[in-house]
């Protein structure tokens, strides 16, 4: 799984953080707030997350609507797993990141682990 270049880390930071279906113009006047971009420059790299499959469009007039395919979760989720296949001990690896999480993180880590145990019949 590719990871995103900057723009595109950008663009669906404002529509994940949006949650609503937002033109180009939207994410524009979002994005111009910490850089300048060009309109061109976000509908170009919109419709090409629109071909990966990482957004979503419906017309709308003679714009788009966008809203994202899949959320920061899947792909922070999919960034992850990518990295536990290349490692050589996926346990090890995890058992690091799970050191590296604040308290209250371990929390719902482990509300989810007992989540998951249920659901499998472990527990």
């Amino acid at each position: 799984m590719p990871r995103f270049g900057d723009l595109e880390a950008a663009i669906m930071q404002s529509v994940w953080t949006n949650g609503e279906p937002m033109r180009v113009r939207d994410v524009v006047e979002d994005l111009n707030r910490e850089r300048k971009v060009a309109f061109t420059t976000v509908q170009t790299v919109m419709d090409i997350l629109f071909r990966k499959g990482w957004l979503q469009r419906s017309k709308e007039g003679r714009s788009y609507r966008y809203w994202a395919a899949a959320s920061q979760e899947d792909y922070a989720t999919g960034l992850v797993e990518e990295a536990l296949e290349s490692a050589p001990d996926q346990a090890a690896v995890l058992s690091r990141l799970v050191a590296r999480l604040p308290s209250d993180e371990l929390a719902g880590l482990r509300g989810a682990l007992d989540d998951a145990k249920r659901r499998e019949g472990l527990a």
